[in-house]
């Protein structure tokens, strides 16, 4: 069984969807997203955090930082957060670019107080269809069969993240 205590919580604390705002996110230069707002109302997209031109390197995650407050201002507040916890990259860049986003999203939840949780690939893949493995147009066609319209990958994963979450109560059912 997977170790249930979480970062930005107490100690033995478990994450369980509340009934508030909660946030999923599959962390990359193109975020997907998906939020279930307190109403109960699910909204989805993505957002690119891709630089500028005339960027410097910290730019990305500045403006990733603000994204999550905008969210947190504007649908939230935020009462918790779950991500894809990716462990292996197909390219350095990839993985230096998650571990910065995965940095800022938990430095700025840790400021708020809001509990977050990462969830392994495999686990999202297998919810979503049945196989741990999945490609990514099986993620994408599993988030259409449940009513939504992603627009990439990203998105779909984001979708599965959070019905993941809603659906076994955080992992515990």
């Amino acid at each position: 069984m997977a170790d249930t205590t979480l970062s930005g919580a107490e100690p033995g604390a478990t994450l369980n969807p509340p009934t508030g705002t909660i946030l999923a996110l599959d962390l990359g230069t193109t975020t997907g997203w998906a939020l279930r707002g307190h109403d109960g109302l699910i909204t989805t997209g993505t957002a690119s955090f891709r630089p500028g031109r005339f960027d410097g390197g910290g730019m990305r995650y500045l403006r990733f930082t603000n994204w999550l407050t905008e969210i947190d201002r504007l649908s939230g507040p935020v009462e918790a957060i779950w991500f894809e916890e990716v462990r292996r990259h197909a390219g350095t860049d990839a993985a230096h670019v998650y571990g910065g986003l995965m940095a800022t999203l938990t430095a700025w939840a840790e400021l708020r107080g809001v509990p977050y949780e990462g969830v392994p690939v495999g686990t999202i893949k297998r919810h979503a269809t049945g196989k741990g493995n999945a490609p990514k147009q099986a993620m994408i066609d599993a988030a259409r069969a449940r009513g939504f319209s992603p627009k990439d990958d990203n998105e779909a994963d984001a979708i599965a993240i959070l019905l993941w979450a809603i659906e076994t109560n955080g992992g515990l059912a």
